[in-house]
């Protein structure tokens, strides 16, 4: 949620933000995920490296403005405690981050080439049969009724990690047809879920025949 509000507000969020918010996640899970805990100032400077009080005070205010945090008592100085709640409910949607990430890895993953072959990735996948990324989301769009945007990093990840072992599937076997392999795989990917909120929903594939 955090880098989901993050990519969206590039212009709002700077890392003493994300210093501050991070320590707040760790020392809340050191007290064992209270649900109200007191936040010390001096300790948070003090972990994060944060010099100026006044710095602290205004960029943890901005957090409390995002709606990452709730503050049930404000400190009286920097020696004392702001007692304050980890808030679940901030609305930031993942998938602009989300496409970013796939683009970026789809990108990486066709432009990845090897020092010891002479063959180019292109003409190395063409001889064994390896479809490009766009190839493979483009089939695995066929099989779905629904819910594309969803299993689409899972279906990104699978494709990285079959190429990246050699067009091998986990058992370290040779991926021979790789659509048929595919619409195997595809019941158990999971969706990627953008908050705690949404139920999962399990897709609708198409099983019929493939001879190609």
């Amino acid at each position: 949620m955090w880098f989901d509000f993050s990519f969206s507000n590039p212009d709002k969020i700077k890392p003493i933000h994300t210093a501050i918010y991070f320590f707040a996640i760790e020392h809340c899970n050191r007290l064992g995920w209270k649900k109200k805990f007191g936040f010390p100032t001096s300790m948070v400077l003090e972990a994060t490296g944060i010099k100026s009080y006044s710095a602290y005070k205004k960029h943890f205010d901005e957090i409390v403005e995002f709606g990452f945090f709730t503050v049930h008592e404000y400190s009286k100085n920097q020696y004392s405690s702001n007692v304050i709640e980890l808030s679940l409910k901030v609305k930031a949607l993942g998938k602009a981050l989300d496409k970013a990430l796939i683009k970026h890895s789809s990108k990486q993953v066709q432009s990845t080439s090897s020092i010891d072959k002479p063959l180019t990735n292109k003409q190395r996948n063409n001889k064994q049969g390896i479809p490009t990324i766009n190839e493979f989301l483009e089939y695995f769009k066929l099989q779905t009724l629904f819910n594309y945007d969803s299993y689409l990093y899972s279906v990104t990840a699978k494709y990285e990690q079959w190429v990246s072992d050699g067009w091998k599937d986990g058992n370290d076997n040779e991926i021979k047809n790789w659509k048929t392999k595919l619409k195997n795989t595809l019941p158990h990917l999971k969706p990627l879920q953008f908050n705690q909120s949404q139920t999962p929903i399990k897709p609708k594939f198409n099983f019929g025949t493939d001879d190609e």
